[in-house]
């Protein structure tokens, strides 16, 4: 379920852009670091493929040939002839456990999130870090956590909305971090040459050169009405583009409120140990999912339901939220102790363990002075 921040003057925000930094390829040399300096594109060998195919995106030793996402692969092996360009197949279900990992971190920063994909993700920090330096030192927490904990780099953007945050993670990539006040923002895109201007392409580009508009400063002297005459509804766009504006929230999914898991037992569970082992292997679970999430919880709440369809659901609070599967055990054992052995005799058909009460993990070294730390 997606959620709107309410929108307060576009100039107040503080937004963060994160960009990982050639993801894919990045990820395939952490495994496999007999691939660091060659050419490395992510797609099927088109040899093997019949010159079929696309890439997926390349690492910046093929991307210094020219190779670039979405390029026939039969183009990049003609621009990498004679190089020892390694061809390897996309491994999406590994993207996504990193991705997953990424994200993880990134909830300790904000619960304010939009995924744009794997590698990519727009966060408002505004409301936990409202001033700049707060803001940066958000960014810096994040690309220095990504690098210790996965080992790859990433580059972010910090300005006051969307737009402008991933001109300034895509400006000096990678490993970069740039900042876009309001006060720098005017002269930041006068300075921009037109194509780095979103939208600007093949069919815009030659046109906007015909007209003698190669930055965004002359790009700035042209009215409203000369943009939409040449380019339509795209026009307007350029026009506030080339102002910085844009007024679009960051679009957020709403966070669950509890994590669990429940089994079923056939044939039922008749024993205290049998019992208490799959209550113990429940919690071990549910800390794991925890740990992934990058949350604490609560309250811990143990499920039972007996053969007979009876079911008992307890649970308890902590006066701190836990992560820690030792102690999520422990309660539930006691939960299971205090109310759940009076159900063995009819069997037990169903346990499970939840932890509600969510909480980000907090950001320990995030007070500490962070400006010109080495990540």
């Amino acid at each position: 379920m997606l959620g709107r921040l309410p929108i307060i003057r576009h100039d107040e925000r503080r937004i963060i852009h994160l960009d990982m930094d050639a993801f894919y390829a990045s990820v395939e040399e952490r495994e496999h670091p007999e691939f660091v300096g060659r050419p490395l594109v992510i797609a099927r060998d088109p040899r093997e493929t019949r010159g079929k195919g696309v890439v997926t995106t390349a690492n910046y030793v093929a991307r210094q040939f020219g190779v670039h996402s979405a390029m026939p692969a039969n183009q990049a092996a003609q621009l990498l002839a004679g190089e020892p360009v390694i061809w390897q197949p996309p491994n999406f279900t590994l993207y996504r456990a990193v991705s997953d990992q990424i994200h993880g971190i990134m909830h300790r920063v904000t619960e304010f999130i939009e995924p744009v994909a794997l590698d990519e993700a727009y966060m408002d920090v505004t409301r936990r870090f409202p001033d700049w330096p707060q803001a940066v030192r958000a960014a810096a927490y994040l690309q220095r956590s990504i690098r210790q904990e996965t080992r790859l780099t990433s580059s972010v953007g910090i300005s006051y909305n969307k737009y402008l945050a991933k001109l300034a993670s895509d400006y000096n990539k990678p490993f970069g971090r740039t900042i876009i006040t309001p006060e720098a923002a005017p002269l930041f895109l006068d300075r921009l040459p037109i194509r780095k201007f979103q939208g600007v392409g093949e069919k815009t580009a030659p046109k906007l050169l015909a007209m003698g508009i190669t930055t965004g400063e002359q790009l700035r002297a042209l009215s409203l009405t000369q943009l939409t005459d040449a380019f339509g509804k795209f026009g307007y766009m350029l026009y506030r583009r080339v102002r910085g504006v844009d007024d679009r929230p960051v679009a957020y999914a709403r966070e669950r409120k509890s994590i669990g898991k429940e089994r079923t037992f056939a044939p039922f569970l008749q024993s205290d140990e049998a019992c208490t082992r799959r209550i113990s292997a429940l919690a071990a679970e549910v800390a794991e999912l925890l740990q992934s999430k990058q949350r604490k919880g609560s309250t811990i709440t143990l499920k039972m339901r007996d053969g007979d369809f009876v079911t008992e659901t307890k649970r308890v609070t902590l006066a701190e939220p836990t992560q820690d599967a030792q102690r999520i055990t422990t309660e539930a054992l006691r939960l299971w102790e205090a109310y759940g052995t009076g159900m063995l005799a009819q069997g037990i058909r169903l346990l499970g363990v939840t932890v509600s009460g969510l909480v980000p993990v907090t950001m320990e070294n995030l007070t500490l002075p962070l400006f010109g730390e080495p990540l």
